[in-house]
């Protein structure tokens, strides 16, 4: 079952998957640049539409949910 939490780590290394800037990113999921900004900082996490959005943009650009924390542990 693929990974359904979107900490900052998981969002930042997302975008930088996509080349967008977080306004690019904000324009894509059809949110303000800042709230882009508060998940990455870890101020606030992803909820509800803006969870399922973001799963949606990962699987079409073929993100690989936690590669980023497998490469940590090695």
């Amino acid at each position: 079952m693929r990974a359904s939490r979107w900490d900052r780590r998981r969002i930042r290394a997302l975008r930088g998957h996509l080349g967008l800037t977080q306004a690019q990113m904000a324009t894509r999921l059809g949110i303000r640049q800042q709230t882009v900004s508060e998940w990455e900082t870890g101020q606030y996490e992803p909820r509800g539409t803006s969870v399922t959005l973001l799963g949606l943009v990962a699987e079409h650009s073929r993100f690989e949910y936690g590669a980023e924390e497998r490469s940590e542990h090695t």
